[in-house]
């Protein structure tokens, strides 16, 4: 291949297309064309659209700049690491018994604008820690703008990595998240029954494994982008492994940044997120509109900046209504400040941290209660529809939502007249992302707390039923699982929807199933998927439960029970038989994948059961039965070989 046939010019905005075709010129030339052709294929790396509104934080991006890449324009930082709030340094004591023996520290001295690599020198010096090149934590109050700043950083400096890779850090869904970054970097971490060394490996074997091919693909010497957006928690939810189970000490060419409300992360100075200065939060008020306000308005911007506590997410909500309505500072303020706030010691649907928020937060309350009453003025059945999305959408997983589920699960919300608030799609109140193909729509999590307060329950149920109707496994899983934390509650904390039997048959043969199966087959979910079916299973238990003492109270309380029974007392005998095949259905998915683990004590059991269910409902010879015989032989005979 001549030189002059492809002309690349690179620059700073370019790097990474001009590698990436450069790389497909040289694979389509070595005949892999398959391979140049699949590596074109490019998928949404960022969950948001960049924010052209963007103000200040400047000096927040030089920071970052200069510890990720060793240069930048900052010019008051003398070394990439970070100092926590307050100004001061506080060493770790496990990192200093860690590092007690490397001798002295290796301080980077970086030249302004230098694109060379640093030159070092020697210091003592402990402040510095180990992650301090490599990974940065931004840390916060709700609604300062972390995620903001992680995003305008990703996009200003996308095309220096290969890949942008952003993962939602709530607690719940952490885990998955994770995982999912094997679809975008192409790796196979399906759950496997292969023998090594003449043994099944168990499942804690299997998780490990899929995690660690996440790690070495990602963590090794390419350079990645990794984003934690909010992480709630540093040890994981589901079985209480640390964050440092999953970032290593020596992340290679990856760079991480962690975007959470904690004090401190893996040892780490957080880059403490102030609220913007007053330049900047007056800027973003006005950033939307043309004309300025005469100096009598400009008070009440100060005010609304001091009400607000120059929170970024409070003064944009406030700078958007000041330009898609016709209203002037002093009245928006005056209309506020009218609003009825109300405590919410008592609402079940908010957990303590979001009740702690909406009281040290009235005023941000009070603006969202505007945007609601101002809505319910509004016509219309456009209005009342988006009002229900943003109901239901306080429901849904931290993820993007297509545009005809969220619809779905809000036409679900009975109508309940003039009593019911009218709220619309407000751009100042939710993110929106739009995704080929379709529109979809993320919720900001203080808009989700706040649609909470009221009519949760109500939302909750519409947002399962949708989620039941519509979802689909493979797009929706995140809304899946959320739908199955509503529906079932997990470890300690107890269902927050109760659904009919038929409905609960519907939803855990329509969504759980297959939930299941899918997070232990593609991600090597082993145990979350079983505690899934286990769950599932124990609700089916209690509706048959139900409706067995139902027969034994009728029977008790007439001896012409039969007759006396109202229609709508009768217990639905399909429904019943619907329920206890179900139940079997899932005892045998169950055997199946301890199978695969080496349980084979606890998979025959569960697999005699469900002999025993169907040779009763369906008889010995019926094709399912004997599908059921033929798992246990195998569980019997695997057994016998260990």
């Amino acid at each position: 291949m001549r030189s002059r046939e492809f002309k690349l010019e690179a620059n700073d905005g370019s790097w990474r297309s001009c590698v990436s075709k450069a790389a497909g010129i040289l694979r389509a030339k070595l005949g892999r064309k398959s391979v140049a052709d699949k590596e074109a294929e490019m998928f949404e790396e960022l969950p948001f659209p960049r924010n052209k509104y963007f103000v200040g934080r400047e000096k927040e991006i030089m920071e970052i700049e200069t510890t990720f890449f060793g240069y930048g324009d900052y010019l008051e930082q003398e070394s990439p690491i970070l100092t926590i709030k307050g100004g001061t340094t506080a060493p770790s004591e496990s990192l200093a018994e860690e590092e007690q023996n490397l001798g002295a520290w290796v301080e980077p001295v970086y030249r302004r604008n230098s694109l060379k690599k640093p030159k070092y020198r020697k210091s003592k010096s402990r402040k510095y820690k180990r992650f301090g090149s490599s990974v940065i934590c931004i840390n916060g109050s709700p609604g300062t703008g972390k995620t903001e700043l992680g995003l305008e950083f990703a996009y200003r400096n996308s095309q220096k990595y290969k890949m942008v890779l952003w993962v939602g850090g709530e607690a719940r869904y952490f885990r998955q998240n994770i995982l999912n970054l094997s679809v975008n970097m192409g790796l196979d971490i399906s759950a496997d029954a292969e023998r090594e060394k003449g043994r099944i490996r168990n499942f804690d074997e299997q998780e490990t494994e899929a995690f660690k091919r996440v790690k070495q693909e990602l963590f090794r010497d390419m350079p990645y982008l990794l984003i934690i957006d909010n992480l709630e928690r540093e040890r994981e939810w589901w079985e209480g492994k640390d964050l440092h189970d999953f970032i290593p000490r020596n992340t290679g060419g990856t760079h991480v940044i962690i975007t959470t409300r904690l004090s401190r992360v893996m040892n780490c100075d957080p880059l403490q997120l102030l609220p913007l200065p007053f330049s900047d939060a007056m800027a973003l008020l006005r950033v939307r509109r043309r004309k300025d306000y005469p100096t009598s308005e400009l008070e009440f911007l100060e005010k609304f900046n001091d009400k607000l506590g120059r929170s970024s997410f409070g003064l944009w909500v406030v700078g958007s209504l000041l330009s898609e309505l016709t209203i002037t500072p002093s009245a928006l303020f005056e209309a506020v400040n009218q609003m009825q706030h109300e405590e919410d010691t008592n609402c079940s649907s908010l957990d303590n941290a979001d009740r702690q928020f909406c009281r040290t937060n009235p005023f941000l309350m009070k603006v969202l209660s505007f945007c609601a009453a101002v809505l319910h003025q509004t016509k219309g059945g456009r209005n009342l529809l988006a009002f229900r999305m943003l109901q239901v959408g306080a429901w849904f997983a931290p993820a993007p939502i297509q545009a005809n589920l969220l619809a779905a699960a809000a036409n679900n919300i009975p109508s309940t007249g003039n009593n019911l608030r009218k709220w619309t799609k407000c751009p100042e109140t939710q993110f929106l992302s739009f995704w080929q193909p379709g529109c979809w729509i993320q919720f900001h999590p203080i808009t989700q707390i706040s649609a909470k307060r009221k009519d949760g329950l109500v939302a909750a149920k519409a947002t399962v039923q949708g989620i039941r109707k519509t979802g689909n496994p493979l797009v929706n899983s995140d809304h899946l699982w959320a739908s199955a934390f509503l529906v079932f509650g997990f470890k300690s904390e107890p269902p927050f929807v109760q659904l009919k039997a038929i409905d609960t048959v519907l939803f855990i043969r329509k969504m759980a199933l297959p939930l299941a199966l899918r997070a232990f087959t593609n991600f090597s979910r082993c145990t979350s998927a079983l505690e899934l079916l286990k769950v599932s299973t124990n609700m089916l238990e209690e509706v048959e439960k139900s409706f067995a003492s139902q027969i034994q109270d009728w029977c008790h309380d007439s001896i012409c029970w039969k007759n006396a029974l109202q229609s709508n007392q009768r217990v639905d005998e399909h429904v019943w038989q619907e329920v206890t095949l179900l139940r079997a259905t899932l005892l045998e998915t169950r055997a199946k994948l301890l199978l695969r683990g080496g349980h084979f004590d606890s998979g025959e059991e569960l697999c005699r059961t469900c002999i025993s269910i169907r040779t009763v409902m369906l008889g010995h010879n019926h094709a399912q039965t004997l599908a059921s015989q033929e798992i246990l032989a195998k569980l019997v005979r695997m057994r016998s070989k260990m």
